[in-house]
């Protein structure tokens, strides 16, 4: 029954039209074009999307005649990669982490060098935050709260979602902030205690950040770790939430890349291309920041910064030894994500 209702939810939340079976399954937005672009997201993009792809497709039919259509698939992002790595046909991969594009990269269907693209081959940033039900009803106000007795809480599982790795790295790395407060150097063992304390508290580990929160809007949990933005949207269609952003947080990087193999058997490549640039457009970002994303573009970061709180702990992926050293100390077969989970 919770999990009907969390589905119900999701629907009810506005999160699109397209499949959300298997990740394999893109669904078409639109109708017959003259090309058709294959995008395979993650979940936590599809409500700026469904404002995005509309723009690109009227630049696109200005520039150059044609009349463009999507065709989308939003999936948890660790579901996604491993969809388009094992042949899902997307032109273009907006996911939650560099780890997820570099999937798709090592199986081969990714052969440019994504990163020396404008922003890193970034197309938005945002932070890791609690989210609590309307007036914070138990006062939280940060990461020690969640480790109390009987506070429940909610984030999805990082074997299939991007927005968990980074809700996990968040905590972790909170935890070795801790650990240099109050022992004076950054130490992995209290990190990995302190990530422990909070899992103990953890009511269900769901497939995605979107599951996650319909799960939590259902009346699953007192606290959800989550994207900042996926709250600000939440805020902005009227489902009440109070937001409290820890002192010690991460910054989160979201990628986009063109699939080469893909975008070269469909004839593609010029109009992934321009849709890559076009999501780092100043036009684009406006528009992720109004779903709560922090852009990635100077200028509209500039715009929007009073939007947006500013952590004092503030840290990014280059704190935690960066993304191959996260990989293996947090999430190899003995790492210490998975030593946590077995309580090991």
């Amino acid at each position: 029954m919770l999990l009907a209702g969390a589905l119900l939810l999701m629907t009810a939340a506005g999160c699109g039209k397209a499949s959300q079976t298997n990740g394999q399954d893109a669904a078409s937005s639109a109708q017959d074009g003259d090309l058709t672009l294959v995008i395979g997201a993650y979940s936590v993009v599809r409500d700026a999307f469904d404002e995005l792809l509309p723009q690109f497709q009227a630049q696109w039919l200005q520039q150059t005649g044609q009349k463009i259509v999507f065709q989308q698939s939003y999936e948890a992002s660790g579901t996604q990669a491993r969809a388009i790595a094992g042949g899902f046909e997307a032109d273009v991969a907006v996911l939650a982490m560099e780890g997820d594009i570099n999937k798709v990269a090592k199986a081969g269907f990714i052969t440019h060098d994504w990163k020396a693209q404008n922003h890193a081959g970034m197309i938005t940033r945002s932070i890791v935050v609690l989210g609590t039900r309307a007036g914070n009803p138990l006062g939280v106000t940060g990461w020690d709260d969640l480790t109390k007795d009987g506070v429940k809480v909610l984030y999805p599982n990082p074997k299939t979602s991007g927005g968990a790795q980074w809700d996990i790295n968040a905590m972790y790395g909170a935890g070795l902030k801790k650990s240099e407060e109050e022992l004076g150097t950054k130490d992995p063992a209290f990190a990995k205690s302190y990530l422990e304390k909070i899992h103990a508290n953890v009511e269900s580990l769901d497939k995605s950040g979107r599951a996650s929160m319909a799960a939590f809007e259902y009346g699953v949990g007192d606290v959800i770790v989550t994207y900042e933005n996926e709250l600000l949207s939440r805020i902005k269609q009227g489902v009440a939430y109070d937001i409290v952003v820890p002192r010690d947080t991460i910054l989160i990087e979201n990628p986009a890349a063109v699939v080469d193999k893909n975008v070269d058997k469909h004839g593609t490549r010029k109009a992934a291309e321009a849709f890559v640039a076009f999501l780092q457009s100043e036009e684009a970002q406006r528009v992720f920041a109004d779903y709560g994303f922090r852009p990635v573009d100077e200028k509209v970061a500039e715009e929007s910064k009073e939007r947006f709180a500013q952590p004092e702990g503030l840290f990014d992926i280059t704190y935690l030894g960066g993304w191959e050293e996260v990989r293996e100390t947090l999430y190899s077969k003995r790492g210490v994500w998975y030593q946590v989970l077995a309580g090991i």
